[in-house]
């Protein structure tokens, strides 16, 4: 049983447009300081002779490429169910941010490449200044302060794409860390360590890649909530007046948003209308207290026990 199909669809537009004006206003701040910071890192890993704070700039010109795919994810997932795609575009979100860890893959391998090509060829090595050094303590202080920013915005209206460019930042901030102990070391008469420092980072690129690519696959394949989330919906269930017991209760992430179904028990004896109304009341509940959720059925089965007196309660099901 559920809500009338026009008041649904507004709240849902409600919450999408103001889901898309937040990835907009977020990507606009990172595309802004991105261009700057790479181009400052290029110039002076270029001048200062560092391979290091070079493979770092390249890092911070894939977030540039990685903010704008977001931006095109907020924008399909925004768009409303249509003939071909009844329940939505939200997966267009995580096909995003595999596109997104695909890209940190290819610039994890390729940095670490031309690191290893370094070291295998030691006389090519030149020993960095100080600029690349500083370049490297700002990286840190400007990228970090973008994961903050980035993560708490993705928390905020729970998008898996935003929380994979947050997760790009932080990895950004932590090839500069790389950078600066490599340039560093270099500095102190070991120059080996520079381009070692480009094959780490490249390392530690890959590493996120990966881990944004299982999190995006999760939520593709249909995964179930988290136990705490499952936890709540059903105390939230079994607060309505008339649940006597929860049969069945399935959920599914679907993109950023859950999918709710729950079978519950009422007394055998209940008018229809009765029953119904408060099928209604969990269903108004659940999408109440959880904006997340994009539909939710409810399913009521009579308690034959009060119509036989016989019969056994079916089992729980909690997924």
């Amino acid at each position: 049983m559920r809500k009338g199909q026009g008041k649904e669809k507004r709240t849902e537009t409600k919450g999408e447009l103001s889901s898309q004006k937040v990835i907009y206003r977020v990507s606009a701040v990172s595309i802004t300081l991105n261009v700057l910071l790479a181009a400052f890192k290029f110039v002076a890993g270029i001048l200062g002779n560092s391979a290091a704070m070079v493979s770092d700039a390249v890092h911070s010109a894939s977030d540039v490429a990685g903010t704008v795919l977001v931006i095109i994810g907020a924008h399909l997932s925004g768009k409303e169910p249509d003939r071909e795609h009844p329940y939505g575009h939200e997966r267009m979100e995580c096909v995003v941010s595999t596109l997104l860890a695909d890209i940190l893959f290819f610039v994890g391998a390729l940095i670490g490449y031309h690191g290893l090509m370094k070291i295998l060829h030691p006389e090519s090595i030149a020993v960095p200044t100080l600029l690349p050094l500083a370049a490297a303590l700002i990286s840190i202080g400007t990228k970090e302060g973008l994961y903050w920013y980035t993560i708490l915005s993705a928390k905020k209206i729970n998008s898996v794409s935003l929380k994979a460019e947050a997760w790009h930042h932080r990895s950004d901030a932590m090839s500069s860390i790389g950078s600066f102990v490599g340039i560093l070391g270099a500095r102190l008469g070991y120059p080996v360590l520079d381009p070692l420092a480009s094959v780490i980072i490249g390392v530690m690129i890959i590493k996120v890649s990966f881990d944004i690519f299982r999190e995006t696959m999760d939520k593709m394949i249909d995964r179930k909530c988290d136990d705490e989330i499952i936890r709540r919906l059903q105390e939230e269930i079994l607060s309505v007046e008339g649940v006597e017991h929860i049969d069945s209760l399935r959920t599914r992430q679907f993109g950023s948003r859950i999918y709710v179904d729950v079978e519950i028990t009422m007394d055998g004896q209940l008018r229809l209308c009765e029953a119904h109304d408060t099928a209604e009341a969990v269903h108004r509940l659940l999408e109440r207290e959880n904006p997340e959720i994009k539909h939710c059925m409810v399913h009521v089965n009579p308690d034959t026990e009060t119509e036989h007196g016989n019969a056994q309660p079916g089992g729980e099901k909690f997924q």
